[in-house]
């Protein structure tokens, strides 16, 4: 690993917005591939994020930093992989369902999900079941379904059913996630995945398309 980018995963991790971006501008004034920055530094920071979050070293405020320094960091590469067409490895449309305004898991998870590598179309909180099948139609191959409340559970089925209803069902890969959310119900209700937090539920949108 290359001296910036080994600098790069250490400014994620240890969640330095300010010094990611200046990192980031410095690797691709040494004309390092926007494609290495992004899996070799920011991607592979994340994942080590996901790990020490998930044997209780990291907690969600550390997550966010780190996901904080990789989004600042990654506004900066964007139009570098752009022009280098570098595609990524699926889109994910995510929301919070109708009648729920709960944002913060969501947004972790989306976070997250953006640092694994795909590309996120946040659809916001109170989201109505037409909004998730558009998002299918726009060419969402996961969906990530969040509810916090248990009076607002049964709209993840119903969403499910909608996408079903339109004939997409077979397109998407469905995760919910939440506070009340089980693995039981996730069964029940027909999704494809439950996700504990937003370090699975990045894992898991990953082994649908890997």
């Amino acid at each position: 690993m290359k001296p910036i980018i080994q600098e790069i995963y250490t400014c994620i991790l240890e969640g330095d917005a300010n010094l990611a971006r200046e990192k980031v501008q410095a690797a691709l004034d040494e004309e390092i591939a926007a494609s290495v920055i992004l899996n070799e530094g920011m991607i592979f920071a994340m994942s080590e994020v996901g790990r020490l979050f998930e044997e209780g070293e990291y907690f969600v405020p550390e997550m966010l930093i780190s996901a904080r320094a990789m989004k600042t960091g990654l506004a900066l590469l964007r139009p570098h992989l752009v022009a280098a067409d570098v595609k990524p490895v699926g889109v994910v449309a995510i929301g919070t369902v109708k009648g729920d305004l709960h944002d913060i898991g969501k947004s972790l998870v989306a976070m997250m999900m953006e640092g694994s590598g795909f590309e996120i179309n946040d659809l916001g909180t109170d989201v109505t079941p037409e909004a998730f099948v558009e998002a299918v139609r726009a060419g969402a191959n996961v969906v990530g379904l969040s509810a916090l409340l248990t009076t607002t559970m049964p709209m993840m089925e119903k969403t499910i059913q909608a996408i079903t209803d339109a004939g997409l069902r077979n397109k998407v890969k469905i995760i919910i996630g939440g506070a009340p959310i089980t693995t039981e119900f996730a069964k029940e209700v027909g999704a494809d995945g439950f996700a504990p937090d937003a370090s699975q539920a990045a894992k898991l949108a990953k082994s649908f398309i890997g």
